[in-house]
Formats: structure tokens, sequence, C-alpha cells
């Protein structure tokens, strides 16, 4: 099966040409079945633009705008063919750099450990309901400080990412490089990531585990 990169570069030549390889690759994939979405619809806009009425014998204005309309559709292409990395996807990269955090154990961080983390983002976690929180720690993400938590759930060790520097409209569920999550909107306070590398949860229990998270967060203000 062909990869992101073969897939895109195959859709920006001939846009109107699905094969079947690419077809079970956007079903498979939802970065590029969102980028096969982008395509579509600046491919509608582009072809309304040059549909506009020429007159018989068209100013040097007109001409000039025409070439223009093709020269941004150009442009439009070459935007869209640029990688630009999801939340979920920086979510997932930071995940490398904390390898200690995937421990499974029956040690809670102290309050203490777990008031100084979350501080800063003006929120407290109910440990009651969230889960025994293992993990607190302080990481830098997007240019920002955020609470990076580990709460240990049945089914193993959960990671807790509040994002209150950014923003989500809907809940938004991801599935990358063995990573498994979701991003749920906090309303007026950015957003949260919870995720996990457990492969046998199904999209139920996900939906468990963000929902009992996100219902253990108290905000300070």
């Amino acid at each position: 099966m062909m990869d992101c990169k073969q897939y895109r570069a195959a859709l920006l030549a001939e846009p109107a040409v699905v094969s079947a390889d690419m077809r079970a690759h956007a079903d498979s994939c939802t970065d590029c079945a969102k980028f096969t979405q982008r395509v579509a619809a600046f491919e509608g806009r582009l072809a309304q633009a040059v549909r506009l009425p020429l007159p018989a014998r068209p100013p040097r204005w007109y001409a000039f705008a025409a070439s223009l309309v093709a020269a941004v559709g150009v442009a439009g292409l070459l935007w869209l063919a640029v990688p630009r990395a999801s939340l979920a996807g920086d979510v997932v990269t930071h995940m490398a750099g904390e390898p200690d955090a995937w421990r499974a154990t029956t040690t809670a961080v102290s309050p203490a450990a777990l008031e100084a983390v979350t501080r800063d983002a003006h929120m407290h976690l109910t440990a009651t309901t969230a889960g025994m929180v293992s993990y607190a720690s302080s990481c830098p993400f997007r240019g920002h400080q955020v609470p990076h938590l580990v709460v240990q759930d049945r089914s193993g060790p959960v990671t807790v990412m509040v994002l209150v520097h950014e923003s989500a409209q809907v809940a938004d569920n991801f599935d990358e490089q063995g990573y498994r999550g979701e991003i749920l909107p906090m309303p007026g306070h950015g957003a949260i990531a919870v995720l996990t590398r457990n492969q046998n949860l199904d999209a139920a229990a996900l939906d468990r585990i963000a929902m009992q998270v996100r219902e253990a967060i108290r905000w300070t203000n």
C-alpha cells in the first residue's frame, strides 16, 4: 500500500483520477482523507474562478487577472502539498521524549508535586475521579509550559496533556505512531489530549477515559 507522500503526490498530479490503491490509503488514513477534502474544495473554487466569462476582446487588465488566477491556483496546490503538523501529531511527537512516563506503577506523585505542575495552568485535578496520578511534569510544548500527567487507569497508563494555549472546536480521535487518543475541547480553557499506547482499547474505552479525565479537572479561575 502507498504511503502518505506517494498518495499526496499522485492526488496533486491528477486530482480527478483516484486509483484503487489511493482509495484504500485514504480509507485508512484520516490525515490524507482530510487532505483530499481540502484539495477537492480548492479545485472547486479554482474551477469556478476560471469559468468567469471573458469579453470578446478582453482588456489588458482582464488578461492579467486571468493569469493571476492561474498563478494563485499553482501556489495553492503547492501550499496544500506542504505537510503541516496537526495538534495530535505534535502531542505524539512530544511523547517520544518522555519514555519514563509510561511505566505502570502503584506509586502516586505527591499532592505537592501535582499542585506545582498544575498551578500555572490554573487547574486542579481530582485524583479520586481521574484515577491515581503517577507522573506529573511541566513540559515545553509549542512555546508554552503545559502540564503533562499520567493517570493509572485499569487499562494501563494514560497520558493527559493540558493544552490551555491551544483550541479545539470538536473532539478529534487519532491513531498515530503506536499511540491512540483523543483531543477534547475545554471551552474557555483550550483543550486536553488524552492518549495511550494500549492498542487493544476500542473507541468506547478511549471515550470513557477521556471523559473521566475531563470531569476530574477543576479550574481555579
